[in-house]
């Protein structure tokens, strides 16, 4: 079979013989990429250099290559299959599709969460932008954000995002370079740079008690959060091998193989979709390797400039410190900065809303499409805009007139979230991999035994550091959460089976 060949609408199968080849096939991963530089990169990698300097780097190293083992080896069952995860997990023991329904559950309850952090954080830059004549504005940032978040719906709804999306590109990458220039006229020691590729001891700073936001923030909760933030979370990867199917790369996008469709696949090692297996393995490699470089240069330049000022980016200041590392070498630059920024998160808002609808047409379609006549995407939209619309305005409410209380932080409303979504949940899906290709899967289609041990390896990670951190954050709260949830989803699962 040639290598261009198409084979029952399958999209032609590149040579991968020429680094053209790779760029070409890179289109989902930049969706990765994109949903995580402007809270992964722009707010928590800057934070992380404030708190932790280069001894951090390792960590976000070990990230992002423990994620791109989760999503390679979902992406390439799919690719030989024809079958999403969230499809694969209905035939787990126990009442059927109770995975799948526990994810939907945490959707339901994360998702608005999450826009809401991402609109609550753009609201503190436009407050801090325009302040009031008297300064009694302190909460006004909760409603710059319900005005976003109202913004996007719109926005989604109407699909006129494309222009605001190139716009969004030219700015982003000029305060990428602005800050990478930044960095090289910082002058860093490299080889202290380079130093923290070597696992090493973590540990906040002897000031860190002058900063009220981290009084009661233990060690192992800020590093989970890191954990959970940088390259996204689980469902951005769900989301991700649903996009494989409009891609069309081998068996995605195309009914389910059946067994006889297998065996032929099985037999033939230049079948296409063998072949197209090293598409998400680039894609995801060019994806990962983008979000460690734009993590390195965030990470330094939090550490030289505003760690040594003691200025870490929390409370109503999540984005606006970050200014002072243009501004230090290049202070034409801060409006570029401020817009380009802007953009960023106003891009990882969008892009988070548009994940929902990826995540509820999958379970969809594992769940049978029980409810056909629902517009998926609209329904998606609306479960995640308006309730983070409501989250915004009630925090609003709570600070502004109940005199003596504040609401909490942002990143105090986003941790518990991240801790599931982007943690937890991804120790799960890897602990699942493996299982899905022994159950479904013949023998030479199979994950190699190293990444069968990678997946184990990665999901005990991810477990272990979620577990800690929510024990150390919220003790035996956040276990009666996690177990309330998985009960609730059997539950559910019970009820589903008998109703339809």
């Amino acid at each position: 079979m040639n290598e261009n060949e198409t084979e029952n609408n399958m999209a032609p199968v590149p040579a991968f013989n020429h680094p053209l080849d790779w760029i070409r096939i890179f289109g989902p991963g930049a969706v990765i990429a994109s949903l995580t530089i402007g809270s992964g990169e722009l707010i928590f990698s800057t934070r992380g250099g404030a708190l932790f300097g280069y001894p951090l780097l390792w960590i976000f190293l070990v990230v992002c290559i423990l994620k791109w083992i989760l999503v390679y080896s979902g992406s390439r069952h799919l690719i030989l299959s024809g079958v999403h995860p969230i499809q694969r997990w209905m035939d787990l023991p126990g009442p059927r599709g109770w995975l799948p329904l526990t994810f939907l559950i945490l959707a339901i309850i994360s998702f608005p969460i999450w826009v809401s952090f991402h609109a609550g954080t753009l609201g503190t830059l436009l407050n801090a932008l325009t302040p009031s004549a008297d300064g009694q504005d302190s909460y006004a940032y909760y409603l710059w954000g319900a005005l976003l978040s109202g913004g996007v719906l719109a926005l989604i709804l109407s699909g006129s995002y494309q222009r605001l999306e190139r716009i969004q590109l030219i700015l982003v990458c000029t305060m990428l370079a602005g800050v990478t220039l930044s960095l090289f006229m910082l002058g860093p020691v490299w080889l202290d740079l380079l130093s923290g590729l070597i696992p090493q001891k973590i540990a906040y700073p002897n000031w860190i008690d002058s900063l009220e936001a981290f009084r009661n923030r233990p060690l192992a909760v800020e590093i989970g959060t890191y954990v959970g933030v940088i390259g996204g979370g689980a469902y951005d990867y769900l989301a991700y091998m649903s996009y494989l199917r409009e891609k069309k790369w081998g068996q995605a996008g195309k009914p389910p193989a059946n067994n006889a469709e297998l065996i032929e696949i099985e037999k033939h090692i230049d079948h296409p979709n063998r072949r197209w297996l090293r598409a998400p393995m680039i894609d995801c490699a060019i994806s990962f390797l983008l979000i460690f470089i734009f993590s390195t240069v965030f990470l330094a330049c939090g550490k030289i400039v505003l760690g040594s000022q003691q200025m870490v980016p929390s409370g109503t200041n999540l984005l606006t410190f970050q200014a002072a590392i243009v501004n230090s070498s290049f202070p034409w630059m801060k409006s570029f900065y401020f817009v380009g920024a802007f953009l960023a998160m106003f891009g990882t808002l969008y892009g988070t809303i548009e994940v929902a609808p990826a995540i509820l047409k999958e379970i969809q379609i594992a769940l049978g499409n029980p409810f056909p006549d629902m517009n998926t995407r609209k329904t998606a939209v609306l479960w995640t805009g308006i309730p983070a619309i409501g989250i915004l305005v009630g925090n609003f409410l709570w600070g502004t007139f109940i005199e003596g209380s504040n609401p909490p932080s942002l990143v105090a409303v986003l941790t518990p979230a991240n801790l599931f979504t982007g943690v937890l949940a991804c120790g799960i899906i890897c602990l699942l991999n493996p299982w899905m290709d022994r159950k479904y899967l013949r023998r030479e289609l199979r994950m190699k035994p190293a990444l069968v041990l990678a997946n184990y390896g990665a999901g005990i990670l991810f477990l272990i550091i979620g577990l800690t951190a929510g024990w150390r954050g919220h003790g035996w709260l956040s276990l009666v959460i996690l177990i309330g949830t998985l009960g609730t989803g059997w539950l559910a699962a019970i009820i589903f089976e008998r109703k339809f």
